[in-house]
């Protein structure tokens, strides 16, 4: 039988200390190949005494049927490796086509390989029986090394190691300092609302996965609480409260009359109101030089999330411990004593933090998106920035509308509805970041 020529792809790694040895692993065009350290499962397999930031199972590589001009295609595939996969110096994120002279690296500084494709030519009269040699598993694999039995031996010098150690360690001082305030309601209370604003939001920063300077986004929150604090809030209230209808007093019952009531009392006032400073963000960031422009202001809608979710965590903080707990508080305790109302100012501020998540965090953090995009984009950015500003609004009202009609299963349809908005904004502005 006369075989055809065909292509093979092949992996390529270069021993770095080896200078001029290398190793080529044949990809199969029928089953996925493993790169990774755990000997069981992976075909790749990397030694973990020289490679200790390479996961068990780091990535894949999946051959594709579709063909580009007789060649085979095969797509990488990260598999939520502790310090990332690398395709030309970029993160990969989820699973990405490779092309020829692709250069793969595993976690940072470690193993690279370089993919490449081999033309065959089959003996024209002898049967070709397919074989695929295993590739050759790393030497040393039963020892044991120091690091394997101290592993902060080799933390040391894992780039993402700060990932875990900062929720750690921020857990660990605050720990410290409820007891410290234990007998100080409003301090532990404070303390309470920070925590777990805090951690809401760093889940938010490790979806986007773009780096932002702390000082920026804690000065964002900030600033949204001087507003509060300051006469424009007693603007928008004019305008949005008594020229708008946005009264709140005597609403009507019914979905509809509160949706729209809370349309322009709660969504377009507070809307806007958290985004001034993402927008004075930007407006700065025009002025500024790089790398600094691209630090502090807004270039893409990565940052309008960041930055506007900020800026909603500031609105929540003050709106819970200045108006809701104290509310609360002073009414129980009225008629419960001292130590009901306490508890129950308590009660009502752990889910209004935590709920910020799905509920300002969420609203503001969409309407940031479009701002980003309006940057982008600039021929069309009033029709983006009105959709995302009616849009936000639209979502902040359906939940305060909702409370009163629907009860607690409408809420929580409309966080769900909410955080859904949020998360597909993350992802698409993931796909659009130039960096």
């Amino acid at each position: 039988m006369t075989g055809e020529d065909h292509y093979e792809g092949v992996l390529r790694q270069e021993l770095g200390d080896s200078p001029g040895q290398q190793i080529c692993y044949p990809l199969s065009l029928d089953r996925e190949t493993l790169l990774g350290r755990d000997p069981g499962s992976c075909q790749i397999v990397l030694d973990s005494s020289h490679y200790g930031g390479v996961s068990r199972r780091h990535a894949l590589i999946r051959p594709l049927h579709s063909k580009t001009e007789g060649m085979p295609i095969w797509q990488i595939c990260d598999l939520n490796s502790a310090n990332g996969t690398f395709v030309n110096d970029r993160p990969v994120r989820g699973c990405q086509i490779l092309q020829v002279g692709d250069r793969i690296v595993l976690s940072q500084n470690g193993p690279q390989f370089v993919l490449e494709y081999r033309l065959v030519h089959p003996a024209p009269t002898t049967p070709v029986v397919p074989h695929t040699t295993p590739p050759p598993r790393a030497s040393g694999t039963d020892r044991l090394t120091l690091s394997q039995l101290l592993p902060i031996v080799s933390a040391r010098s894992d780039r993402g190691l700060h990932t875990y150690l900062l929720p750690g360690i921020t857990t660990v001082l605050f720990v410290i300092l409820f007891f410290m305030t234990a007998e100080h309601p409003t301090a532990f209370k404070g303390l309470l609302a920070v925590y777990l604003g805090s951690a809401g939001y760093y889940f938010i920063y490790q979806l986007c996965e773009q780096p932002k300077p702390w000082w920026i986004l804690l000065g964002t929150a900030l600033a949204t609480v001087g507003l509060l604090l300051s006469p424009v809030l007693t603007l928008f209230i004019f305008v949005f409260r008594d020229l708008l209808p946005g009264q709140l007093e005597g609403l009507q019952r019914g979905f509809f009359p509160q949706f729209i009531h809370y349309f322009f009392a709660a969504g377009l006032m507070e809307e806007l109101l958290k985004a001034l400073p993402v927008l004075g963000l930007y407006l700065l960031g025009r002025r500024l030089r790089a790398p600094w422009r691209q630090r502090l202001g807004v270039w893409e809608p990565l940052d309008g999330i960041l930055l506007a979710a900020a800026s909603a965590l500031g609105f929540t903080w003050l709106e819970t411990l200045g108006q809701y707990v104290p509310g609360v508080t002073q009414e129980v305790a009225a008629t419960a004593g001292q130590q009901a109302g306490q508890l129950a100012g308590l009660q009502l501020l752990i889910p209004r933090v935590l709920g910020s998540v799905a509920g300002h965090m969420a609203y503001s953090g969409y309407f940031g998106y479009f701002i980003g995009l309006s940057v982008l984009k600039p021929s069309k950015r009033w029709r983006i920035l009105a959709v995302g500003w009616l849009t936000s609004a639209a979502l902040h009202a359906l939940w305060n509308a909702s409370a009163g009609t629907f009860g607690p299963l409408g809420l929580a349809f409309v966080g769900v509805l909410s955080y859904a908005f949020l998360t597909a904004a993350i992802l698409k502005a993931r796909e659009l970041s130039p960096r």
